[in-house]
């Protein structure tokens, strides 16, 4: 007989396990299926493998940094193979976290390939069976998939790829200045790689606040990376020696070699073979159509992360997940949608949350930008931090803090303070008269709301 569930989660990434174990401690009997190992992307090829591999990277270059003071390194040296078991072992930690957790509160694992069936049936394909499941509830959450260049071009590595190599390329050329680009840049420049990147838009990080990009250009530039924005790419040919890439910068036929190519220009969402001809819900240009509430066009159906439109984010899909198991268990919405941050973990970090300058003014909003050049910050002259600043937005009508962008040490931790304050109304006022730690970085939050509050003391 077959069994019956009050939600089924397809897919075990951060949206998909957020929303089973949120499902589940609500009292729901809920199942998720996974043809790989519990994680997602995420967890198993992604953010964390990604920000492991940068902490160690990072590490090396600083230590081969300090002689000025007064830290000698001399001889210092990595082995690759050490990083990627390190790496390995960060991905094994929190995944058995994660099955821990489904153990736990006794979300029921299936292993296979989910597939949508009508009247909201679920189909498991496994190595040894198929076997079908109904839920009266499902939830899909199945991710995204790198996006390939032209079938026309020779195969190049796609991020998944990259996490494969057993040595440190002599070169690499990355195809993209976005979030992924930039980060494997840093990584493979700090290791000893020559580095190149070709970007479309105008300038790296196309999405985010036009300072920021400018400043992370010119470190990355300073660090030995070759950066062609405004080019597009004409042909790639590959030989013995690697790939030899032909593309148009600004009008303007250049050529470049590269041992490796990476393609990182973005993901798409990862609906083949997610459900029957008869079960497929209301497409969106590629993506699953959702309502505000995450439904579907197919009743008691809901896609969450990137099988739908926005911001391809790990926390975003998680919020998502709970926001769906809230719905279903009756309660309250748990979590704001509306104020998501962005965090790119180059050195120095960047993140961003609400409205950049450029969005307000598009909006027509009365505005006042409050700044704090970090290499005025005790903690980040310390350090050694290098063109950082911490910039906020505030409504001039109600002094509400509508944004806020930052480029420092810790600004991917630091970046909460701000999303609290959007999200709970707050005003520049109101956040301003808490009392920061000194020597700290977050103490540049309180120069940039006094900046904008034109009440800054130590501004020069």
């Amino acid at each position: 007989m077959e069994e019956i569930f009050d939600v089924i989660v397809i897919g075990a990434g951060p949206g998909g396990y957020t929303a089973a174990i949120k499902a589940a401690k609500e009292g729901l009997h809920t199942a998720i299926i996974e043809k790989e190992r519990v994680g997602g992307t995420c967890l198993n090829r992604g953010c964390i493998p990604a920000k492991t591999m940068i902490y160690m990277s990072s590490l090396y270059r600083e230590m081969k940094e300090k002689e000025t003071l007064g830290i000698f390194s001399a001889g210092v040296r990595y082995d690759y193979r050490k990083i990627l078991e390190y790496k390995e072992h960060t991905i094994d930690r929190l995944c058995s976290g994660v099955e821990h957790l489904l153990k736990l509160y006794g979300v029921t694992v299936i292993r296979g390939k989910g597939i949508l069936e009508k009247n909201r049936r679920v189909k498991v394909i496994s190595e040894t069976e198929e076997k079908s499941y109904g839920g009266k509830h499902i939830i899909l959450a199945a991710g995204a998939k790198p996006r390939i260049l032209s079938n026309d071009f020779p195969k190049v590595m796609t991020s998944d790829e990259l996490f494969q190599l057993e040595r440190v390329p002599e070169s690499i050329l990355i195809i993209g200045g976005g979030i992924i680009g930039t980060e494997f840049a840093g990584i493979f420049v700090d290791l000893g790689s020559k580095v190149t990147i070709i970007e479309t838009c105008e300038r790296l990080l196309p999405n985010m606040d036009r300072e920021i990009s400018r400043n992370l250009e010119l470190i990355l530039r300073k660090r030995g990376i070759e950066i062609y924005t405004l080019s597009s790419v004409q042909c790639i040919e590959q030989d013995i020696r690697g790939y030899t890439c032909v593309f148009n910068e600004n009008g303007k036929l250049m050529e470049t070699s590269a041992r490796f190519v990476l393609c990182a220009v973005g993901r798409y969402s990862n609906v083949e073979n997610l459900f029957t001809e008869e079960a497929e819900p209301l497409m969106d240009e590629g993506y699953i159509a959702v309502d505000q509430n995450f439904c579907t066009s197919i009743k008691g159906v809901y896609a969450i992360g990137d099988l739908i439109k926005g911001k391809q984010l790990a926390h975003l899909a998680s919020a998502q997940g709970i926001c769906v198991a809230d719905k279903i268990a009756g309660r309250k919405i748990s979590v704001d949608l509306r104020t998501i941050p962005e965090c790119v973990y180059t050195n120095p970090e960047i993140a961003s949350v609400g409205l950049t300058e450029d969005e307000a003014k598009k909006q027509g909003i009365d505005i006042r930008v409050g700044k704090f050049n970090m290499n005025a910050n005790g903690k980040s002259i310390i350090s050694g931090g290098e063109r950082g600043f911490i910039k906020v937005l505030v409504e001039n009508e109600t002094d509400m803090i509508i944004g806020a962008q930052m480029m420092c040490e810790r600004a991917t931790d630091m970046i909460g303070e701000f999303v609290t304050a959007i999200v709970n109304q707050m005003t520049a006022k109101q956040l301003i008269r808490g009392v920061r730690a000194h020597p700290t970085y977050n103490e540049g939050v309180s120069e940039a709301l006094k900046a904008a509050s034109q009440n800054s003391i130590y501004k020069i």
